[in-house]
């Protein structure tokens, strides 16, 4: 049935639009944006006081599937997707076995046909992420990976690396560098400073990121490359992006909501949800990329959705896995701690967080115009609600924001002209 999305705010940046105006959706597409459309036959979507905006993209979240299916899958991360206002993710290829062929990359498009949003699966830069043999780039392409990534495993043989960046101008897809030397971070468990002292964890110095996206910045410049540099934490990291961008290198790179929030003061020895990789930096590393979102040097915001079983998270800090589930409360917390405190606009948020991303990867989705699809995220900005892990779609509950109160919530999730999410509960 065709569907009108009335009296809502319509903010698309990339289309400079920003209006209340009522949207007609039939087929899965925009028909009609105005003020005064036909609603006889049509099911009626109430937008009045809520903002309707491009379906938001995230480029960086860990499904698990195949092979660790206990924390997540492609399934039950996409309804989490569904619930956090997102339309599209893009799937690491981390698994077991990590995503190196082209049977692999067939096989999730496959099982992401039945997911409640649109999942488009990453592929490994080398075989087995291994770091030994570049994988069959071309092909993973023509098989509909998006990008490729070592992601948790950074291709240390830097000949390898700039072989593998070379190629990006044949094939076109985007490398994406988790840049950790893992010389330097050994052994660690959060950021290496007087927190980390205080509390007795061993910890993973700025240096461990700085030095791996000095090093891949070098390689990016000298090959002509597509490199898109995961997850900044640091202040020496973001400096060092600032300066290839401004020298005309055409990088991109994101950061993660828990990046631009929490700093290594968070953390509690006695609680595991704090430990992610790259850890929770200094009060002045967070400075530096809310500095960096608010001047544009950040191209995107992605969260790094990385769930694990509870059991996992119970163990001494040192010994349990690193990770966050993020999906669920990305917006309303970037919403509450960014937009609401003046840090950075709506509008601004919207394109980290949508069109930008789609770019990135070359992503038909991140528009809300006539004849685009119909994938929106409608907000209700005045909307309040507590974290509650135990309600997550995620199988993963591991956030360290359990029980906090946040303002700014989606409260319709539409992919292709399907409501997928309403008012908190998923329907796929």
């Amino acid at each position: 049935m065709p569907t009108v999305i009335t009296g809502a705010r319509l903010l698309d940046p990339a289309h400079d639009i920003d209006k209340v105006a009522d949207v007609l959706v039939v087929d899965g597409r925009v028909a009609a944006v105005g003020t005064n459309l036909n609603f006889n036959g049509v099911e009626v979507i109430q937008g009045d006081g809520k903002v309707l905006v491009p379906g938001f993209v995230d480029l960086h979240v860990h499904l698990r599937e195949p092979g660790r299916t206990h924390k997540e899958t492609i399934q039950t991360g996409c309804r989490a997707a569904a619930a956090g206002g997102f339309t599209a993710v893009c799937a690491m290829p981390n698994t077991f076995p990590p995503v190196d062929s082209v049977a692999l990359v067939q096989q999730a498009r496959e099982l992401a046909k039945k997911a409640a949003v649109r999942c488009y699966p990453l592929a490994a830069v080398t075989l087995a992420q291994k770091g030994a043999t570049l994988s069959p780039h071309r092909e993973l392409r023509e098989a509909g990976a998006v990008a490729l990534s070592d992601d948790g495993e950074p291709v240390t043989n830097t000949r390898l690396f700039y072989e593998a960046l070379h190629n990006t101008r044949d094939h076109g897809l985007a490398i994406v560098a988790h840049c950790e030397d893992k010389a330097l971070s050994a052994g660690g468990a959060m950021h290496a400073g007087k927190r980390a002292e205080a509390l007795g964890l061993p910890g993973i110095p700025a240096a461990a990121e700085e030095a791996m996206v000095a090093r891949d910045i070098a390689l990016a410049r000298a090959t002509g490359g597509k490199l898109h540099i995961a997850h900044v934490s640091t202040k020496g990291a973001m400096l060092l992006i600032q300066q290839a961008k401004d020298s005309g290198l055409d990088i991109t790179c994101e950061v993660t909501p828990h990046h631009l929030v929490l700093t290594d003061r968070d953390v509690d020895a006695a609680d595991a949800n704090t430990k992610m990789n790259p850890p929770l930096r200094a009060w002045e590393d967070v400075l530096a990329l809310r500095a960096a979102v608010s001047e544009g040097y950040i191209d995107c915001i992605a969260t790094d959705h990385a769930p694990h079983h509870k059991d996992e998270k119970a163990l001494p800090y040192a010994e349990a896995p690193f990770g966050i589930a993020g999906l669920e409360t990305a917006l309303p917390l970037l919403l509450t701690e960014l937009v609401d405190k003046g840090v950075l606009g709506l509008s601004e948020l919207v394109a980290l967080l949508s069109t930008r991303p789609a770019r990135i990867f070359g992503l038909p989705v991140g528009a809300l115009v006539v004849g685009g699809t119909a994938d929106f995220t409608l907000i209700d900005p005045k909307l309040t609600r507590t974290v509650e892990p135990d309600t997550f779609y995620s199988l993963g509950r591991n956030t360290p924001f359990g029980g906090r109160c946040l303002t700014g919530w989606p409260v319709m999730t539409m992919v292709a002209g399907q409501v997928v999410m309403k008012d908190g509960v998923v329907h796929d």
